[in-house]
């Protein structure tokens, strides 16, 4: 790594989306810079929900200037409804960043865990005190949203700077879309 690099991670949801912002220095030594909640509970409105989760991700792109987006994609679960509710508030947070130029990737909650704790079914109390340890922060139980999203944001960190990074997988969608032509719909 020659230059410090900022990474906003994002752990979507439309009742609570957490956010992290880590910052690893040209050493390649990462620190914790912010995290957060925006809680979305007292809101009825999906499409409101979403305008907020759009809103608050631009604000967090226009304060911290990451150079990166690290978001954690929607896991397969027993309802449909709530896999298509994922998937929406994480592609607001997307389009927010996608519209600052900030180039967006994606991973699945288990490389997440994997990544922080070494185990992909780790609890997210197990991945809070990790990513506190590697941190050399404290941080109170009830930000876990929090603590994924900077679990995401260091994922990222990993996996970017890891020698295997990009070996025969694309790790962006840019990238993906680079490498991939024919898989692009173009009616």
């Amino acid at each position: 790594m020659l230059r410090s690099v900022t990474i906003l991670g994002i752990d979507p949801g439309t009742n609570m989306l957490g956010y992290g912002v880590v910052r690893v220095d040209a050493a390649g030594h990462p620190s914790f810079v912010d995290m957060g909640v925006l809680d979305l509970r007292k809101e009825v409105d999906a499409y409101v929900k979403l305008r907020r989760i759009y809103d608050k991700v631009s604000t967090l792109c226009e304060q911290y200037a990451p150079d990166n987006l690290a978001v954690e994609s929607p896991f397969y679960g027993k309802n449909a409804q709530v896999i298509l509710k994922l998937g929406r508030a994480q592609g607001a947070a997307m389009i927010a960043a996608l519209e600052k130029g900030i180039p967006v990737f994606e991973y699945a909650p288990r490389k997440a865990k994997m990544a922080i704790c070494g185990n992909g079914a780790a609890s997210k109390e197990q991945v809070s005190l990790m990513v506190q340890r590697t941190l050399g922060i404290d941080i109170e139980e009830k930000w876990l949203d929090a603590t994924d999203a900077l679990a995401i944001a260091m994922c990222h960190f990993y996996q970017s700077s890891s020698p295997l990074a990009g070996a025969g997988r694309a790790s962006s969608w840019e990238q993906f879309l680079r490498t991939n032509p024919n898989r692009i719909n173009k009616n």
